[in-house]
């Protein structure tokens, strides 16, 4: 603790300075001098002790200021932790909704994937036997418009032998 003078000499309020300064006033015996600083010195102590007790009040007040501020964030801790579990209890439902069809969208796919390579490869078959049964019908077309050819052309023939035999017929027999 300081001792009267530490305090008397430190720089606080106006109130003190004025205490001080009617303290340096020569009065006339040395007795006037130690009542003054007696006095001065309870007044300072006095002054010393209503700091002390502002500093303690303010210490508490700020202290429960903490506490309730620390109680208002529990409460707000709590209040948040019961709203997290019902948001997880709300869209924990639609999670198992939501897996069992992805589930059933993933195993789809996994039965798409061969389904679309056997797809494409009957179209690959069904295209190459388009393209050989288009190959095929012109060859016939060729062969078709050959022997037609070849028919008539072997008709012409017959004609001719026909008509060369009726000609050598008639010859004969006239």
């Amino acid at each position: 603790m300081a001792t009267t003078r530490q305090i008397l000499e430190q720089p606080q309020s106006p109130f003190i300075q004025r205490i001080k300064s009617s303290g340096n006033i020569s009065i006339n015996g040395s007795s006037m001098i130690d009542d003054k600083e007696e006095e001065l010195s309870q007044s300072a102590f006095a002054l010393f002790k209503a700091k002390e007790d502002e500093i303690e009040r303010r210490k508490m007040e700020v202290k429960d200021r903490v506490q309730t501020k620390l109680g208002l964030a529990e409460e707000a801790t709590r209040r948040l932790a019961e709203i997290r579990e019902e948001l997880e209890a709300l869209t924990d439902p639609m999670r198992k909704e939501i897996s069992a069809i992805r589930k059933r969208v993933d195993a789809i796919n996994r039965e798409l994937k061969p389904l679309g390579q056997s797809c494409q490869r009957k179209e690959r078959e069904f295209k190459e036997a388009l393209e050989a049964y288009n190959e095929k019908n012109k060859e016939k077309a060729i062969f078709v418009s050959k022997l037609v050819e070849l028919v008539t052309e072997s008709e012409k023939l017959r004609m001719t032998k026909l008509e060369e035999l009726s000609k050598s017929i008639e010859i004969s027999l006239r």
